[in-house]
């Protein structure tokens, strides 16, 4: 996994389970790596809205589709 990579999983990592603790040193870490406003927005709307999205299936208890294989292993 290269640095931008990294960068990102650990930023989406913290504003999933830490979104209150997100400040501007987690921005910061994100430019170090190259990304630009514009991408470090889009990935702030990417990562928020899979966070929207799955708490409202589990809230709703949406199965998994069964067509889709385990990731991994498609």
């Amino acid at each position: 996994m290269n640095d931008v990579d990294q960068a990102l999983c650990a930023y989406a990592e913290k504003l999933t389970r830490a979104p209150s603790e997100m400040g501007e040193p987690d921005v910061a870490r994100l430019r170090a790596v190259g990304l630009d406003d514009v991408a470090i927005h889009d990935a702030t709307q990417i990562i928020g809205f899979f966070n929207y999205i799955n708490r409202v299936a589990d809230a709703l208890g949406v199965e998994p589709e069964r067509f889709v294989p385990p990731w991994g292993e498609g």
